[in-house]
């Protein structure tokens, strides 16, 4: 089983079935929150759901396409991250959430640096890419903070629910490592 420990606090592990509870919990918990960014939320109804979702995401690592985890700090599920592999261009791209009460404790951004050099150098990655919500500035915050270069916006990116938004994409490169 892939668990990756970021620091005392934080540990990224992989997903199995008999997490499908805690999964859903998380997402039931934070509904109204993940809601606004995140377009599959309403779609997770019960733990069940979860069982095809985790499924995905089991075959996406063993296929070599990518892989999502969880982020557990001091033990209890608070996020996730997405990773996704193009691997002609040597290219990842992530995306993440978090809990509503886990937000503002750098608990992505410490995990994301972390993974980030875990893509530069266990998978080659070159480019590494991150797209937020034009209106998601919480979530924005992070690429940045992590040195991350804002490239443009990807004018209606996202259809969510019952409208566009625009998505402003990020990118770093491993040449651009301190």
């Amino acid at each position: 089983m892939f668990s990756f420990k970021v620091n005392e606090s934080i540990s990224l592990e992989l997903l199995q079935q008999h997490h499908s509870k805690e999964i859903f919990e998380l997402i039931d918990t934070n509904r109204d929150h993940l809601r606004q960014w995140l377009l599959w939320v309403d779609k997770r109804k019960s733990a069940d759901d979860m069982v095809p979702v985790i499924k995905y995401w089991l075959d996406n690592l063993a296929s070599n396409h990518g892989f999502d985890v969880a982020i557990r700090y001091n033990g209890k599920l608070v996020g996730m991250i997405g990773v996704q592999f193009e691997w002609g261009n040597r290219a990842a791209t992530i995306g993440y959430f978090i809990s509503k009460d886990s937000e503002g404790k750098g608990i992505i951004t410490t995990s994301l640096k972390s993974l980030i050099k875990e893509l530069f150098d266990r998978y080659s990655m070159y480019r590494i890419e991150i797209q937020c919500a034009a209106n998601n500035l919480k979530s924005q915050g992070i690429p940045e903070r992590l040195g991350f270069k804002k490239e443009g916006i990807k004018r209606a990116g996202q259809f969510l629910y019952d409208h566009y938004e625009d998505l402003i994409v990020y990118s770093f490169l491993r040449n651009e490592q301190s």
